[in-house]
């Protein structure tokens, strides 16, 4: 499990591996980087950014946090132009890679292979989502966003609406909220609810929880509307994704129905499930969401390499 005192040299595989101290800490010096850019951190480290799956805002905003510490990027975004496509097993490539860099960071749409890459090499590894699983640099960068708008999270109301079954951004963000004393409604259609695992571990530890299907009955009560895009490539059956794909959608009607105060993040990109007129609104923070994706992958970076304490 990661410790404040001590990133160096850890793997960020889950969000499990993280206690409220340890996010608070992540947080806080991500908060300082931000104030404070340090463009010579990182000079001399190489980050070897490996994406087997498609990625905008992940895979580049890694790459621009490296590039703005003063480090080096190597990598690919697509596996068939690798040996991968000759064959070779994500273990080779892994002691490989090690190699060439210090840190790695890896998507995959096999959920757990982070985890296998960081058992074969012995250089950071750092989960940029595998499958439908976890994808914590996502949540770390989506906690930093909620605390720059709230202040604070006990207290707070989030609500999630949508693809709650396959989304991984939904599984990794609870788990961190539930070191806090918030309350989770969760909103989906019972074919994409929210897996029974985790609505048992969140009230377990005493969070207080809402399922339903139901958005406009429910938008009253969020300080933070979390809207998730139906995610057809993890769906088995097409026809089902069919069915689902426009559920839900979020405009200026729904928006009405929202507390004045309430923000709406989505961890992008959308499909139509929220209106581009609400874009300019002062609800609407995604796009800000997305750009705190800088501070807070080189906090990670800087910390797991150690550099920063």
């Amino acid at each position: 499990m990661m410790v404040s005192s001590s990133f160096k040299g850890r793997d960020v595989l889950s969000i499990n591996d993280f206690s409220r101290e340890d996010l608070l800490h992540l947080l806080k010096v991500a908060g300082e980087l931000e104030k404070k850019p340090r463009p010579d951190l990182l000079k001399g480290k190489i980050m070897a950014s490996l994406f087997f799956e498609p990625s905008t805002r992940t895979k580049l905003s890694f790459a621009a946090s490296m590039l703005k510490l003063g480090g080096q990027v190597i990598g690919f975004a697509d596996a068939g132009t690798t040996s991968v496509k000759k064959g070779e097993t994500l273990w080779d490539t892994t002691r490989m890679v090690e190699a060439y860099s210090d840190v790695i960071v890896m998507r995959h749409s096999v959920e757990g292979a982070p985890r296998l890459s960081a058992e074969a090499a012995s250089i950071p590894v750092v989960n940029a989502g595998d499958g439908a699983n976890q994808h914590p640099t996502q949540t770390l960068l989506d906690l930093y966003t909620i605390q720059k708008e709230h202040g604070d999270f006990d207290g707070m109301t989030i609500g999630f609406v949508g693809d709650l079954k396959y989304g991984r951004t939904v599984h990794s963000l609870a788990v961190a909220l539930s070191h806090f004393k918030c309350s989770m409604h969760f909103v989906a259609p019972n074919a994409l609810k929210m897996p029974d695992s985790y609505i048992s571990m969140l009230k377990e530890k005493g969070i207080v929880v809402t399922e339903t299907d139901d958005l406009e009955g429910a938008a009253k009560e969020f300080d933070v509307l979390y809207m998730t895009r139906i995610q057809e490539e993890r769906f088995p059956d097409p026809i089902e994704y069919q069915k689902y794909k426009s559920v839900y959608r979020i405009d200026k009607k729904i928006l009405k129905l929202c507390k004045e105060s309430v923000k709406i993040m989505h961890p992008l990109p959308r499909v139509g499930e929220i209106d581009p007129a609400l874009d300019e609104m002062e609800q609407a923070i995604y796009f800000k969401q997305a750009a705190n994706g800088i501070p807070v992958r080189q906090a990670i970076l800087g910390l797991v390499l150690g550099k920063l304490e």
